[in-house]
């Protein structure tokens, strides 16, 4: 297969991906979950799945992962849970952050510049980015924890699915092995940057 071809198939890809993130896009902002929602681990590992901020901000974690190859493919998608989870402490415990939905929709605008740029900075730098944000996401999370319910068990439920969620990125951003497919995937930091542009416009 030509060049063009696997550069148009990569590209369709990353089209494809952001038209199914926008397609699955709820009004609500991803701390913001429905009745349906419970505490524990299920209320846990179903809160991040019901915002589009959220769930483009941590594929991007895996893409850009992915995109600066090893070790970075391994450690952004580690220290995002992490940090995430300190932030849900944080906010457990009643600490606010200010401007969280700010920082979350900033992230995927970040996150996906990052992979529509190809940028490369320092490792350290990388993991500071992917942290500062996490911190903003964990504790949306956190805040939006049910009363009476088992804080540890929700908490262990949404970094398991945040973590699904890195893997999601990862597999695509394996594409990147192919000069096509390292359009796609910058094709699709595009597309997840413009749907932070989006949720940022609602939040301010």
């Amino acid at each position: 297969m030509r060049d063009h071809e696997h550069s148009n198939i990569a590209g369709a890809l990353g089209v494809a991906l952001v038209a199914a993130l926008l397609l699955a896009s709820r009004p609500a902002f991803a701390h913001l979950v429905d009745g349906s929602a419970t505490g524990g681990f299920v209320g846990g590992f179903a809160h991040p799945l019901f915002g589009l901020d959220h769930v483009v901000a941590m594929i991007a974690v895996g893409l850009w992962g992915a995109f600066l190859s090893p070790p970075a493919i391994w450690l952004l998608p580690i220290t995002f849970p992490m940090v995430m989870a300190v932030g849900g402490a944080i906010a457990i415990l009643g600490v606010p952050v200010p401007g969280v939905e700010i920082g979350i929709a900033s992230s995927a605008i970040a996150l996906g510049g990052m992979i529509a740029l190809a940028a490369r900075p320092p490792l350290v730098i990388a993991a500071l980015i992917v942290g500062a944000f996490a911190i903003f996401h964990g504790h949306a999370h956190g805040a939006e924890l049910p009363p009476g319910s088992d804080a540890v068990a929700f908490s262990v439920g949404f970094v398991m699915a945040t973590g699904l969620l890195h893997l999601a990125g990862i597999a695509f951003g394996l594409l990147t092995r192919w000069p096509a497919g390292r359009i796609g995937v910058r094709a699709a930091g595009v597309g997840i940057a413009l749907v932070g542009a989006l949720f940022l416009s609602k939040a301010i």
